[in-house]
């Protein structure tokens, strides 16, 4: 998966300006996962800065940042259980998925939103395409939430 990166800023003189315009590759994952890591902050609230993150490494978030990623999902994935320690805000781009939570299960199609809020969950591709997701991931206050 490759996708089209452009992002904006500012030169000294104030004048708007495209930083960078360029592909980003997809990160090796588990069979039939892959990822891409378009964008992410290291601090909240964002502090703007001339630094491109697409050298960092890092996990599923960064801590006390965030990060913007599209996910595919390939038929007859069947991910693996995890917990964010994030608020994930998600939309489906195409294609359609299962995601599973403890106590059930939700389908989703093109153009609906997930709001993960470091939510225990697996996701499950039961159909014939792949399924994209964006994904803004936010760091949250002491990791993974365990309940009101």
């Amino acid at each position: 998966m490759q996708t089209r990166r452009v992002v904006t800023g500012h030169d000294q003189a104030g004048k708007s300006v495209i930083k960078w315009d360029s592909e980003i590759a997809d990160k090796p994952g588990r069979e039939r996962f892959s990822r891409v890591d378009l964008w992410a902050t290291k601090t909240l609230p964002v502090r703007l800065t001339d630094e491109d993150p697409a050298a960092w490494t890092f996990g599923t978030t960064v801590a006390g940042g965030c990060v913007f990623r599209i996910c595919r999902y390939e038929p007859g994935v069947a991910e693996r259980w995890h917990r964010t320690d994030s608020i994930d805000y998600g939309v489906v781009i195409s294609g359609e998925i299962d995601m599973q939570v403890d106590a059930g299960e939700v389908h989703l199609k093109a153009g609906d939103v997930v709001v993960q809020q470091g939510t225990m969950h697996n996701w499950v591709n039961r159909g014939t395409a792949p399924c994209l997701i964006a994904f803004i991931l936010i760091a949250t206050e002491g990791g993974a939430a365990t309940g009101w």
